[in-house]
C-alpha cells in the first residue's frame, strides 16, 4: 500500500446498524493511534438510504462513547471500489453483493473482505438490544485488529 491516507469502507445490508457501528468503531481506533484515514459505510441495499442508525446502534455505539448520531445511510456504488483501499462487509450475503457489483475486476475484487475474518457478523435489526451489545464487541475487535494491521501502511 501506498502512504496516502487509508481509505476504509463498512458495508452492511441496510446501512443503519453493522456498518455505521463498524465506521464509528473503525474512526474510534483509528483516531487513537493518531492515524490518517477515511472512514465510511454503505449498504447492499437501498431501503434505508438518508436514514440515520438505528437508534439501538445509536445507544449501544453512546454506551460507549462514540457517537454515530450524523451518519446517514447510502447504497454501496460501483465508484466505491476506486475510492476505498478496503471494503469490509458484514456477512457472506453482503460479500457475494459486493462480489457481483464489483464485476471481473480483480483489483476491485480484492479489496473486498469480511469484517470479522472467517465469521459473520449477525444482523441485530429484528432482534432486541443483546443483539446490539454482541455486535459491538464483535466488530470493536475487529476493527482494533484492522487498524493495527494497516499502521504500519500509513
Amino acid at each position: 500500500m501506498s502512504k496516502h491516507p487509508m481509505n476504509v469502507l463498512a458495508v452492511c445490508l441496510g446501512n443503519i446498524c453493522r456498518s455505521p457501528m463498524a465506521e464509528g468503531l473503525l474512526r474510534h481506533h483509528i483516531q487513537q493511534r493518531g492515524l490518517r484515514c477515511r472512514v465510511d459505510s454503505a449498504g447492499t441495499s437501498a431501503h434505508h438510504a438518508g436514514e440515520h442508525p438505528d437508534r439501538r446502534a445509536q445507544q449501544e455505539m453512546r454506551r460507549h462513547g462514540i457517537d454515530i448520531s450524523k451518519q446517514t445511510s447510502r447504497q454501496l456504488v460501483r465508484k466505491d471500489f476506486e475510492r476505498f483501499d478496503w471494503i469490509l462487509v458484514m456477512d457472506r450475503s453482503n460479500l457475494a453483493n459486493a462480489q457481483e457489483l464489483a464485476g471481473h475486476n480483480e483489483g476491485h475484487l480484492a479489496k473486498i473482505k469480511l469484517f470479522v475474518p472467517d465469521a459473520e457478523v449477525p444482523d441485530p435489526y429484528y432482534g432486541g438490544a443483546e443483539g446490539f451489545s454482541q455486535v459491538y464487541d464483535m466488530v470493536d475487535a475487529a476493527a482494533e485488529r484492522w487498524v493495527a494491521t494497516w499502521q504500519s501502511d500509513i
